[in-house]
């Protein structure tokens, strides 16, 4: 394969809310730079970047694909990442090793809550951004509204720079703001196009347009402006000039038009990229970490190799691909590198760059590139691969925490142990879900991004691992506590020929604070009892407060107070106070008037204005309380406290409540007593 030099590279992350045509446009890409004589179709599932079973089941994107081309002697590096808030962590990875993001909005839908939430990430890692508006073509599309909602989001500097003549289904015709052209386009999905100097009303509106991006560009450079000032313009060497710096430090962000499903306006918006785009040029330096803790500085011209793995997967007769970015040096078959974090060696095997299926191997991969490696023994996503005469440490990647959970129950006897290896070896691919076996509950549970995530890690689950699972509601992890004080004496005799058991037990309860656990104390006078005896009646309280008493469910706030009791000088011994403690607390809990605590979830929701309606009525049907109601951007964030028992499946409802622009978040705050008519349905469901 060709080499090429950091400048002549385009690392890029196609980003966007779901269905805005993302996977089409890096499939016009393809088609235009000639890597495929044709464009597939989703529907057909003949598409370059969803290949996975699970894509083409569902049609539409779940993981990250790699691809590559050349264009105008650059070689693009797309990074096609999934809409679907599911699997957000599939794009943070690639924005964490791009260059610039491509962000994508759909014409006729025009701004989700997944584009707030890419854009948002993307300025996180630092990076400017090229917007395309898709799907000009759709009947009802409006270029100039979703436009103008990006300016309404992100600043007036948002700027057009080809425009749609014509839009709806006949459309052909693009104008080039830029070269001040009418761009025609061939039907045929080839790309290809013609082009003619823009007239008439045409050139009067790219004129107006040249006039306000100057300004844009002079903003830029402070030489640019003084020459603007003085010349009431630039020259065409200085805009143009002007244009990269621009774009870096976002004093206008672009804004380009196009047709992915016919490949229209794709070829001129790939000729920008390479003109102008960023390349790791631009972002030459990082920091990370060495091995006292102190700053280390990673240069792009650097000879020691330093890498970083954004992704692992797991494809079939290839065993674990691991993608990477070369942040300095040049990655080579056969090196052997030190993974910084877990401080073993890693040899480079066999690399590769990707087309998403299709691979092309390569010796070795430039400062600046992005390719993939298999089998490395002791590597996974956010390890850095480095020289050991420089070790570091590039900083990790922060995932969101999941907000959907569901209990793993196992069909088959003895596969326990496939399954927990086969949840470790997806957790290591995929950090954004989570998993853990609740020992209360007794079960595993798998906590996600959505519904749609657990089951596709269930569906990974069992094709890779050949095990026979099914995800059902997991438990929900109730408390019983106590309202009134009240006293037991429990006798414990047990006569069986030999030597016996007795002890006797005086336990006092009462409601201690709330969150306060179980607090144990004696207070015996005299000798009644030996005070030896005292931890073993503990040991049996214990025992009877982790098991419940009215539903199965842990006992929880009560003041135990073990105030006298009777002992037999040869039968008394520690197992018979622990069962006399054991069933005096059990009676003094039932004489008590126990109730049942249930968790309370502070839940966020992040939504647009229009969902707040419907999103409040929903919570209030949940038995919600709203806590706080503030405006953040274009979005509202609802802050509630909601019952665990009303949230199983929220992710899905809040979706469906706001034509999937909504996404939230919950955590457990409290335990509050539920309500009285509720609780006869938990103590009838008692868990054993």
């Amino acid at each position: 394969m060709k080499t090429y030099t950091p400048s002549q590279i385009r690392n890029f992350a196609v980003v966007g809310h779901a269905s805005a045509g993302k996977t089409m446009l890096t499939e016009a890409m393809l088609a235009c730079a000639g890597v495929i004589p044709r464009m597939g179709s989703i529907e057909a599932g003949t598409i370059v970047s969803d290949y996975h079973t699970s894509e083409r089941q569902r049609q539409i994107s779940t993981q990250t694909s790699l691809l590559h081309c050349e264009w105008r002697d650059k070689k693009f590096n797309i990074m096609d990442t999934p809409g679907y808030p599911d699997f957000v962590g599939e794009t943070i990875g690639p924005l964490r090793v791009g260059d610039f993001a491509l962000v994508v909005l759909h014409a006729v839908h025009g701004f989700g809550i997944g584009t707030e939430r890419v854009w948002d990430y993307a300025s996180h890692f630092g990076l400017p951004k090229v917007v395309v508006i898709n799907a000009v073509d759709k009947p009802n599309a409006s270029f100039d509204r979703v436009l103008e909602q990006a300016r309404q989001h992100y600043g007036r500097h948002v700027f057009p720079l080809s425009l749609p003549i014509d839009a709806g289904p006949e459309l052909v015709r693009v104008l080039d703001v830029l070269r001040s052209e009418v761009v025609t386009y061939s039907t045929d999905g080839t790309g290809k196009y013609v082009e003619e100097p823009a007239s008439g009303e045409l050139a009067d509106r790219v004129k107006e347009l040249h006039r306000e991006l100057i300004e844009h560009i002079a903003e830029s450079d402070d030489t640019l402006m003084d020459h603007f000032f003085e010349q009431g313009s630039l020259s065409e060497e200085e805009f143009r000039s002007g244009i990269h710096s621009a774009v870096q430090r976002e004093l206008f962000i672009p804004v380009f038009c196009t047709c992915a499903t016919r490949n229209i306006g794709v070829a001129r918006l790939m000729d920008f990229i390479a003109k102008y785009g960023s390349s790791p040029v631009d972002r030459k330096q990082v920091v990370g970490l060495g091995d006292e803790g102190q700053p280390v500085a990673v240069n792009l011209d650097d000879t020691r190799p330093t890498l970083y793995v954004f992704k692992t997967m797991s494809e079939e007769h290839f065993g674990e691909l691991s993608f990477f970015r070369v942040y300095s040096g040049t990655a080579r078959t056969g090196d052997d590198l030190l993974n910084s974090e877990r401080r073993t060696t890693e040899r480079i095997g066999q690399m590769f760059v990707l087309n998403g299926r299709s691979r092309e191997m390569v010796n070795e991969l430039g400062p600046g590139d992005i390719g993939a490696t298999v089998k490395l023994k002791d590597t996974h996503t956010g390890n850095t691969l480095c020289s050991p005469k420089q070790p570091v440490l590039l900083a990790r990647i922060e995932y969101p925490k999941p907000n959907i959970h569901a209990a793993l129950v196992c069909e088959a006897m003895g596969e326990e142990q496939k399954i927990a290896a086969g949840l470790a070896a997806l957790h290591e691919e995929d950090p954004t879900f989570g998993y853990a076996y609740d020992g209360e509950l007794h079960q595993t549970v798998l906590s996600a991004q959505g519904d749609l995530h657990l089951e596709v890690v269930a569906d990974r689950l069992r094709r890779r691992f050949g095990v026979h699972v099914q995800l059902t509601e997991p438990r929900i992890p109730y408390r019983e506590t106590i309202r009134a004080k009240a006293e037991s004496r429990y006798r414990h005799k047990k006569q069986t020929g030999g030597a016996g058991q007795f002890a006797e037990v005086w336990l006092r309860v009462e409601p201690a604070e709330r969150d306060s656990g179980l607090l144990f104390s004696e207070s015996l006078i005299g000798q009644n009892v030996d005070r030896s005896f005292v931890p073993s009646v503990e040991k049996g309280v214990l025992a009877a407060a982790a098991g419940g008493v009215v539903a199965g469910y842990r006992v929880v706030d009560v003041k135990v107070d073990f105030f006298d009791g009777k002992m037999h000088p040869v039968d008394s011994k520690d197992i018979a106070f622990q069962t006399a403690g054991f069933q005096a607390f059990r009676e003094a809990v039932a004489a008590a008037q126990p109730c049942i605590l249930e968790p309370i979830m502070a839940v966020e929701v992040r939504i647009p204005e229009e969902y707040v309606g419907k999103i409040v009525g929903d919570l209030s049907g949940r038995r919600g309380r709203i806590v706080t109601m503030e405006a953040e951007g274009a979005l509202q964030v609802l802050k509630a406290l909601v019952p665990q028992r009303e949230l199983h499946k929220y992710a899905t409802v809040v979706r469906a409540l706001t034509s999937g622009q909504g996404v939230h978040a919950e955590v457990i705050d409290h335990y509050e007593k539920m309500p009285t008519e509720l609780e006869a349905e938990v103590t009838q469901a008692k868990v054993h």
